[in-house]
């Protein structure tokens, strides 16, 4: 367990699954903890939830700890660095969360050229423990306080470490990727209550044929495309839905809704 401060700018979904993972996993005692958000109800919330403690401004955020999330949206990042100006230094560690920014962003708008920063893009699942992270550092940062990083990650899912240059792909599959989930999900509900199920008994089925499917590819290491196959009967019903599926272009639009996001967050990181 350390006793080293971290600090949180902005106190949203993805900072709570990481106070939440921090807390419960014991890597880093809730004392140690602060957060800074605009919103009284949601520090009120956060600190009574997890006991950690809550902070004013920037300033006290940086006098108080050396490991920063910077938690927000992107299209406000550029306010909050401007708040943090002369405040940052190059002892600092930023980990920032905020989709599309480049690292060179933050070392032009903060006129810190060995700026130490880690960039993340993390999903929502992380809110139940389950996310799925990948990291990249500027030059600055050391293997060790990569690893310091990726650990507190790994508290709530899986991390992968890449170039840069992959980071607006990994936007477009797995950042947005939950949201594909869920629409097809839906779908599937939906399709059994068009064919006479219950609501309850078609969300249960789906759930689980969801979760079911996934842990199967897991555990045998197969491609989705052999699983598909043995499920497929000559035939049979499987492969009766296989062909709609196939004429409809099932894949090529989950392929261009992945482009579209990875494009997007190439947009953001322009100031688009």
């Amino acid at each position: 367990m350390t006793t080293e401060n971290i600090g949180f700018i902005g106190g949203g979904q993805m900072a709570e699954a990481l106070i939440k993972g921090l807390t419960q996993s014991g890597s880093y005692p809730a004392e140690n903890i602060y957060v800074l958000d605009p919103s009284p109800e949601r520090k009120d919330f956060l600190t009574a939830t997890y006991n950690i403690n809550t902070i004013e401004d920037c300033g006290a955020a940086f006098a108080t700890c050396q490991k920063i999330f910077l938690a927000v949206k992107p299209q406000v990042m550029s306010l909050v660095l401007q708040n943090c100006q002369g405040i940052i230094n190059e002892d600092h560690l930023l980990i920032t969360i905020a989709a599309g920014l480049p690292i060179s962003s933050y070392v032009k708008t903060l006129a810190l050229p060995r700026l130490k920063i880690i960039r993340v893009m993390p999903n929502t699942p992380a809110l139940v423990g389950q996310s799925a992270s990948a990291l990249t550092a500027s030059p600055y940062v050391s293997q060790e306080e990569l690893d310091k990083v990726q650990n507190i990650f790994n508290q709530i899912g899986t991390t992968t470490v890449l170039e840069e240059c992959h980071l607006d792909a990994v936007t477009g599959l797995s950042g947005s990727g939950p949201a594909y989930v869920f629409s097809f999900i839906e779908a599937l509900i939906d399709a059994g209550v068009a064919e006479g199920l219950n609501r309850q008994v078609s969300t249960n089925l789906a759930l689980q044929t969801v979760a079911g499917s996934v842990e199967l590819l897991r555990q045998n290491g197969e491609h989705p495309a052999v699983e598909r196959a043995r499920v497929s009967s000559p035939g049979g019903t499987t492969i009766a839905a296989s062909k709609i599926l196939e004429r409809s272009g099932f894949q090529a639009i989950i392929m261009d809704a992945v482009a579209a996001a990875t494009e997007k967050s190439k947009e953001l990181g322009k100031g688009k």
